[in-house]
């Protein structure tokens, strides 16, 4: 595998931003590290940060880079600060830097990568969660599977929950007026709606929480709203709490539930 660390120009949000990448290299070596190569087409997943973290921290805190070795899989881990894959009230288009610009850019840099629907996919925690999850709703076009681990995904319906976190004004800085998040595009819930409404092809969706973490019930009540739709998903619990032990751990479930053509044949 190849590791980058790339600073790139956002034209949308009007600054530099740091990328990490994880690319295919066909490596020979002795010590049971040799990896496999592809120069086209290969699978991408965006990995995406929570909060307090960025573009560097799946590298740091898991091994991520080895739990890819072997799938043939490239995986683009940006930064995008706090603002919670939204374009924020105070005029940061987070959200299309990340669903829009984000994927030309790497297109652009690494025209191996695939640009199609079947081979790409999204995956975050917490925070990340939440966005990997509004990808797969709100640009279902574009995302086979996206996977949440202990996502924010019943976010307007748990207000208090965020106040506990950080103040009335950060949040309103990010979505609004708090009172309005429910049915707008910063609404999972109601993103969905307006996917089934659509009659789109929906991604796969992973969800995953530890069954002491606080975000357990709102996982619970996202997989009832899924499965009341009829949309394809898959719900798992398991021992652990809000942090990179469970994160850790279960980044490789993610991996293994991921369709990933390569790892099919491997």
């Amino acid at each position: 595998m190849a590791f980058l660390q790339a600073n790139v120009y956002s034209n949308v949000l009007e600054m530099e931003v740091s990328l990490n990448i994880i690319l295919p290299q066909k490596t020979e070596k002795k010590i049971g590290t040799a990896t496999s190569g592809h120069s086209t087409d290969v699978p991408v997943l965006y990995l995406l940060h929570g909060m307090g973290g960025n573009h560097s921290v799946w590298e740091r805190r898991t091994s991520i880079e080895r739990y890819v070795s072997d799938l043939g899989l490239a995986v683009i881990m940006p930064s995008t600060d706090l603002a919670w894959y939204t374009d924020t009230t105070y005029d940061m288009p987070y959200w299309t830097f990340i669903a829009e610009e984000l994927p030309v850019i790497c297109h652009e840099l690494f025209p191996q990568l695939t640009k199609k629907r079947e081979k790409t996919f999204a995956a975050g925690l917490s925070m990340g969660g939440y966005g990997a999850l509004k990808l797969g709703l709100a640009k279902s076009e574009h995302f086979a599977a996206v996977a949440s681990l202990s996502g924010a995904v019943d976010l307007a319906g748990r207000t208090d929950d965020l106040l506990s976190i950080k103040g009335k004004n950060y949040w309103e800085g990010i979505f609004g007026p708090m009172e309005q998040i429910q049915g707008s595009v910063n609404d999972p819930m109601f993103l969905l709606e307006q996917l089934v409404k659509s009659g789109k092809e929906a991604p796969k969706i992973f969800l995953c929480c530890g069954e002491e973490d606080p975000l357990l019930y709102a996982n619970k009540t996202m997989a009832q709203a899924l499965a009341g739709h009829g949309i394809e998903y898959t719900l798992e619990t398991g021992p652990g709490n809000h942090d990179w032990i469970f994160w850790d751990q279960w980044i490789q479930r993610v991996l293994d539930w991921l369709p990933i053509e390569s790892k099919e044949k491997a």
